[in-house]
């Protein structure tokens, strides 16, 4: 989880809240805002949890909204580790590095938004092609969106077959 900065086309500036799954490389939450709080970054993470199941860790970087007592309070009462990187130590960041990277690149540099809207809209399409459109060679060519499915199916399978073997108590 990590932030990015840009500006509207009337110099106005914003962030957007990033969040990838660092197993499928999905991005899982892109959100943008004028101002983003610790309070706002919990929100958003509540409003993922609704249709998403949490991770047992997120890694951070030491941002305010990161440290704030009410994401500490929120992942604790959740029993979610927040982990935090070494101060100066990026490489420990980096698949969110990279991933921010390409959506400034490919996404925030090339769009100009005259609203935060016209932005958000912008950031959902590039998110969608992103996740459902982009094979990564790592993935033996699955997109994000299919590597996670894959590895569902895999974890839904597994249990299933771990299921049949136990027997039931009377």
């Amino acid at each position: 989880m990590d932030f990015v900065h840009d500006q509207l086309a009337c110099e106005r500036k914003f962030r957007v809240l990033t969040v990838i799954d660092q197993w499928s490389r999905e991005s899982v939450l892109l959100e943008a805002s004028f101002s983003l709080t610790g309070q706002c970054v919990v929100d958003a993470l509540q409003a993922l949890s609704l249709h998403r199941s949490l991770p047992k860790a997120i890694t951070v970087g030491h941002g305010t909204e990161f440290t704030s007592k009410s994401l500490d309070e929120w992942a604790w009462n959740r029993g979610l580790k927040l982990d935090f990187i070494r101060p100066g130590k990026p490489t420990e960041y980096a698949f969110i590095e990279s991933f921010n990277g390409r959506l400034r690149d490919e996404c925030l540099n090339v769009n100009e938004s005259a609203s935060l809207d016209h932005a958000r809209a912008t950031l959902k399409a590039w998110q969608d092609d992103y996740n459902q459109r982009r094979p990564h060679g790592s993935f033996g060519h699955l997109t994000p969106r299919e590597f996670a499915m894959q590895g569902r199916e895999t974890a839904s399978k597994t249990a299933r077959l771990q299921f049949k073997g136990v027997e039931k108590p009377d």
